[in-house]
């Protein structure tokens, strides 16, 4: 059997997974702190027929060979973590981290996990929290009294409340880093949980060791360039394709050498 078949089957399985990669990019374009994905390939082991470098039977070196490819593989899908777009909103309790970090969220099961997403809203309690009503860790609840509230660039929240004209600090905003944010666990909703590829989170307070600063009033949008991944997939479309005519022309190949028999 000719083994351009199932080395032209590996191409497709590789084009399939980098068009489902780059329909998800595509599907978050509008996603607030969304960051897209690139998925990374790799080739796969060689079979040798001729070793470079041996000697032939005249005495010299054979100079490159015989090794031919079995295919390709998927060896990762990595996160971006490029920043996306900032959108002025108005909205006091839109927060942006411009630099490096990410929000601190308690999921319902007491996990801390981590987002850029910063479109946080108030619950009944009067909590900050996301769209999924996660609160952000530290805890910060405004006073149902409250007139303004304000987020300092160094994650400080004071309102103003009704009866007073001192504004009050009601709590502090923290933001984590990690060494390798490519390796974080993506979980959905915007959020993220560390793995051992991460590393700690490194927690601590907006504009320090390296940590962006807190903007409030806006949104951070998704870093998916519609033109970057239409060019993606056309190049993923015709990649399938052409992989595709190989295992026509080994069948055809093949069907040639079965009639030679007639």
């Amino acid at each position: 059997m000719i083994r351009s078949l199932f080395t032209a089957a590996t191409g497709m399985e590789a084009q399939k997974l980098n068009m489902d990669v780059i329909a998800n990019n595509l599907a978050n374009v509008n996603t607030v702190g969304f960051k897209k994905s690139r998925a990374d390939f790799q080739d796969l082991i060689y079979q040798t027929i001729k070793a470079p470098g041996t000697t032939s039977a005249e005495g010299s070196q054979v100079p490159s060979g015989i090794q031919v490819g079995l295919g390709v593989k998927p060896v990762a899908v990595q996160k971006i973590f490029q920043q996306g777009d900032f959108v002025a909103t108005g909205n006091p309790l839109d927060f942006v981290i411009e630099g490096d970090g990410f929000f601190n969220i308690l999921t319902p099961d007491g996990t801390v996990a981590y987002s850029r997403g910063g479109a946080f809203k108030l619950d009944s309690e009067g909590r900050i929290v996301t769209s999924d009503g996660y609160p952000i860790e530290p805890a910060i609840t405004i006073p149902n009294n409250t007139l303004t509230t304000t987020v300092g660039s160094d994650g400080k929240v004071t309102v103003l409340q009704a009866g007073s004209t001192t504004p009050t600090e009601i709590g502090q905003i923290q933001v984590s880093r990690f060494i390798n944010p490519g390796g974080l666990q993506a979980m959905g909703k915007n959020l993220f949980l560390p793995s051992g590829s991460s590393g700690e989170a490194t927690t601590g307070n907006p504009g320090t060791e390296g940590r962006g600063s807190i903007n409030q009033g806006f949104i951070e949008m998704s870093n998916v360039n519609v033109v970057e991944e239409m060019v993606n997939m056309i190049v993923s479309q015709r990649a399938y394709e052409i992989t595709s005519k190989t295992v026509q022309a080994s069948d055809e190949m093949l069907q040639t050498t079965n009639n030679m028999k007639r």
